[in-house]
């Protein structure tokens, strides 16, 4: 038998938010950025390094730089890339119920 938590999965749910929900734009982009650069960058850093110590050494060190970069550029594009989106789609932001 599993230990329940008391009160719904609501309670629950904004009982284990650590960020107020007017930050999530920035913290999407700093994920997003941080996945996006970690993958880049671990690509560009294998073309150049075997695999092994080398390797993880030369990757973390150019991620946090491209990370550090990419931060501020994502989270100053992102309010323009949302409006280019829904001026392409013709949508005023809201998802489409289908």
């Amino acid at each position: 038998m599993r230990y329940q938590i008391p009160g719904s999965h609501e309670d629950l749910r904004y009982a284990m938010a650590l960020f107020p929900r007017r930050y999530a734009p920035f913290l999407f982009s700093v994920v997003q950025a941080a996945v996006t650069t970690g993958a880049a960058t671990a690509i560009a850093t294998h073309q150049t390094t075997t695999l092994g110590f080398v390797f993880v050494r030369y990757w973390l060190s150019s991620w946090g730089l491209a990370w550090m970069m990419m931060v501020p550029v994502v989270v100053a594009a992102a309010p323009l890339i949302h409006r280019s989106v829904a001026a392409l789609t013709g949508s005023s932001g809201q998802q489409d119920p289908s």
